[in-house]
């Protein structure tokens, strides 16, 4: 059965204390400072019954819209089928 992935990630203007922790123990860890920032998000699979069209990625993307992020605070950034 095909499977859809949802990416939600933070708002570039909100604080993301957790990517900063990880930012913090990334350098602690490893001495490196390549690392600059973090940004911690989410990512949901779906597995759908149905053929993947774009109809079905527009009826997830609202359902990404209304259910999966919060979008006071953040964005879908990709609705795509699983390779």
């Amino acid at each position: 059965m095909p499977v859809i992935i949802v990416e939600v990630m933070p708002k570039a203007e909100i604080l993301d204390p957790q990517g900063k922790a990880v930012t913090a123990a990334i350098r602690r860890l490893d001495g490196s400072t390549a690392v600059s920032a973090v940004r911690i998000g989410k990512r949901f699979e779906l597995t759908v019954d149905a053929p993947v069209d774009g109809a079905m990625l527009a009826r997830v993307r609202e359902l990404a819209d209304e259910l999966l992020a919060n979008t006071v605070i953040e964005d879908v950034i990709s609705v795509r089928e699983a390779p």
